[in-house]
Order: C-alpha cells, then structure tokens, then sequence
C-alpha cells in the first residue's frame, strides 16, 4: 500500500518578494519523510485571496493533507484564515474556545486582547484548533487542511501538534554514493540501474571541486535491503 500524500502552500508576499528566506518546508519535508507521509508538492503564493482560495481547493483535492503556512496573524494582511473558510464554504467568525485561549495569555502577559489580537481568533465554524505551545495564538485544521503560522518557531510547534493525529505509512530511507566522474560518465549505469529497480528513487547530485567534476547519488525507498544492493552494485561497476 502506498503511503498517504502531502502538499504544502506557502502563502506571503515577503517570501516572493526575496525579503524573507522559508524555512518551514525544510521542516516539514524531513517531519513528514520520518512520518511515512510524501510531500508530492509546494506551492507558493502571494496574499492575494483569489490565488489563496484556488491553491486551497486544488490542493486539497489532490492530496490526502494539506500543510499551510502563513498569514493566521492580527494584522490587515493576515487572511489565510478567511479565505481557507470560503474555499470550504464555512461561515468564519471570533470563536469563543480561540478567544478564551487569547484572553487568558494576554491576561498573563498583562496586555490587552485588542482588536487586532482578536482577530487571530477567527476560525471556520467546523474547524479544529491546532495547539500552538509557543505563543498560544491557535493554528486550525479543516477537512484534510492543517493551517500554520508562518513564523518557524510556532510553525514546528504545531507541526508537532498536529503530526500524532495523523497516519502514516513507510518512512523513507536514503543512502548516497559519491562518484567522483561527471554525470556523462555515469548517466548509463545509472540508468540501467533505475530501470532494474523501480521501486527505488534514484537522483544525482552533480558538484565541481578543485577542477574536479563528481556527483552525489542519492538512492531512496522503503526497503534497505533494495538500497543496500544498489549502492553496492553502482559502487562496484564505478569502481568506488
């Protein structure tokens, strides 16, 4: 049986724009690889409700789960949750289990649950409240759509909330080769190989050091066994 599928969208003006570097994906590739969940696909879009809503909706009709980062914040340009509910056709207001998470930290903090604070307790009606350790302000799952802060550290926070209510299958496993001949060299023993082991997922990493032409091979799949023989192989017929 095949693991379950995963894609993730990147939601921000600032990470188009260059001015801030995504971290989560990195994160959550490795969180969902050990989980035996495959991110299939990331996809990256500006804070612009129209383009939100239509990655939404194909998305999560295209994968088992859906991981969102971005935008579920107190200011104006914060609209992730807004347009996760229109694309679920969900109504969407100040939830009174989010504000009482909200009034209770700020009350510890001595700060005001102002206005702009509050909006981060807008949640879709059907939607469950992703725990979020760090700064409290929740994340919320709809449907197979898990939706995450931006910032990285509450970002990992509730992806380790959310991860134990989920299934999953095989974890995958990986080995590397390092050959040093450039990829003209090994393009046809490479190819062979893939061929005689379809199971397995076989990519080459090619690099340049000291006028010296190599590539990094990078063998992955579920059985250790497949990996084992194929490293061995490669690494005989190259001589390694």
């Amino acid at each position: 049986m095949s693991n379950p599928t995963a894609a993730m969208l990147v939601i921000g003006d600032e990470i188009l724009s260059g001015r801030t570097r995504d971290a989560n994906m990195y994160h959550l590739a490795g969180v969902l690889t050990s989980h035996g969940i495959d991110l299939k696909e990331v996809r990256v879009v500006s804070d612009d409700a129209p383009a939100i809503v239509s990655a939404v909706r194909a998305l999560s009709s295209g994968f088992d789960h859906v991981f969102t980062s971005g935008g579920i914040g107190p200011t104006h340009d914060d609209i992730t949750a807004d347009c996760i509910a229109e694309a679920f056709g969900a109504s969407i207001d100040v939830r009174d289990d989010a504000r009482d998470l909200l009034a209770a930290h700020y009350k510890r903090q001595g700060s005001e649950l102002n206005e702009a604070r509050l909006r981060m307790a807008r949640i879709p009606a059907p939607a469950t409240l992703i725990d979020n350790p760090v700064s409290i302000a929740p994340g919320f799952t709809i449907e197979n759509v898990h939706v995450m802060a931006g910032v990285p550290s509450v970002f990992c926070a509730m992806v380790a909330s959310v991860m134990p209510t989920l299934t999953g299958g095989a974890p995958l496993l990986s080995k590397s080769l390092r050959i040093q001949r450039g990829e003209g060299d090994i393009a046809g023993p490479l190819g062979k190989l893939a061929d005689d082991y379809p199971d397995l997922s076989i990519g080459s990493y090619p690099f340049q050091k000291d006028g010296i032409y190599g590539s990094n091979i990078v063998m992955r799949g579920h059985d250790s066994a497949q990996i084992d023989a194929a490293i061995e192989r490669l690494a005989k017929e190259m001589d390694v």
